[in-house]
């Protein structure tokens, strides 16, 4: 199958779009014509991670048409509408309990950017193989081949090119909100960095009936835009005094990964709070062993969430009105990747995701 797809041949210089040739799908997985792809900070994140293998497909937000089939696939059918979020195995301990986000093989199938077989999964015009694997997808391109167990089928009245995010930055904010953390009503939460993440997260404590929502960010443009979509306070993340204006809460939630961040996440928690941390690429956090007295902090996978049964809700909620997620995003042509890129990294564009097609 010929593609075109964002390829990353150079850690430290730009995308750049070419032609590929994908793999057929083999047992278990689906040609997927994607149809948008939301451009996430891991994308960015771990393009320099020297294990990994160059040139290379990245995106693992996408959506799009199923286009055909390989042997076993009994879930999807050529012509349905998916979202595609992570992979895992389906039999080992944590997937048969229903925690796949935590599979024994979610580094290997996810974050690798090869097939679990080692295989790469695409070749380049002078024959190269092209890691095209990323997070079972690899969905910066106008096709991917992705894996059954991460695809979620979804109606097709609903504006497909806008879905891809909720299967994994927009899964991850809010189901650490209503499935981790398991925020209930009249509680405190205070989310630090208020990206397209801790934004899903906002809107989410908003679902789940917190008493007070506290959003942290740098950006005035992104704190507005947090009390727009349900925080009762935020908080500029630069001001020395920030523990104290935040003051004690039942959960906190980070996105930054920064680890003077975390510390403070940590700091404002009343005894028998939660700290959730999903943010990736930060340093080695320092803490006094009291500091963790009565508290608990766990670092978050995916939100805890099974896809095919979130992604559904998460669906179900925005046709409510209560989970806007679509005023986050802004999109891009695929040639448009590096704008993509550099507008996501300067807070311009909360949630950039772009449009093979166009």
């Amino acid at each position: 199958m010929r593609a075109q797809a964002a390829v990353l041949r150079d850690p430290g210089k730009p995308f750049t779009v070419e032609d590929v040739s994908l793999a057929a799908p083999g047992p278990g997985e689906a040609l997927v014509r994607v149809a948008g792809v939301g451009m996430c900070h891991t994308d960015v994140l771990f393009r320099g991670l020297a294990e990994l293998p160059m040139p290379m497909v990245f995106g693992h937000e996408g959506s799009g048409v199923v286009e055909a089939v390989g042997p076993g696939v009994t879930r999807v059918a050529p012509g349905d509408h998916v979202v595609m979020s992570y992979d895992s195995c389906g039999w080992c301990g944590r997937c048969v309990t229903g925690a796949a986000s935590y599979c024994d093989e979610f580094m290997a199938r996810n974050l690798s950017g090869v097939r679990a077989d080692g295989s790469a999964g695409a070749t380049g015009t002078g024959g190269e193989p092209v890691a095209a694997r990323w997070f079972g997808q690899s969905s910066f391109a106008t096709h991917a081949v992705a894996t059954e167990r991460n695809l979620v089928a979804v109606d097709r009245s609903l504006p497909l090119e806008l879905l891809g995010p909720l299967g994994c930055g927009l899964q991850t904010g809010a189901g650490s909100v209503l499935i981790a953390l398991n925020v209930r009503p009249a509680e405190a939460i205070a989310v630090f960095g208020a990206g397209a993440v801790g934004l899903a997260a906002v809107m989410a404590a908003k679902v789940a009936g917190a008493g007070e929502i506290v959003a942290v960010d740098l950006h005035a443009s992104r704190r507005e835009l947090a009390l727009e979509l349900g925080a009762t306070r935020a908080l500029d993340g630069a001001d020395p005094g920030l523990a104290g204006a935040v003051g004690e809460v039942d959960h906190s939630f980070d996105t930054t990964g920064v680890p003077e961040v975390i510390r403070t996440a940590i700091t404002v928690l009343r005894p028998g709070g939660t700290c959730g941390l999903v943010g990736a690429g930060g340093g080695e956090v320092t803490l006094r062993p009291a500091a963790l007295a009565g508290r608990t902090v766990r670092f978050i996978l995916e939100g805890d969430a099974v896809p095919q049964q979130f992604i559904p809700m998460l669906i179900g909620l925005w046709r409510q009105g209560r989970f806007p997620f679509d005023r986050l995003i802004r999109t891009y042509p695929l040639g448009g990747i590096n704008d993509a890129e550099r507008d996501s990294a300067s807070g311009a564009t909360v949630k950039p995701v772009l449009l093979p097609a166009s």
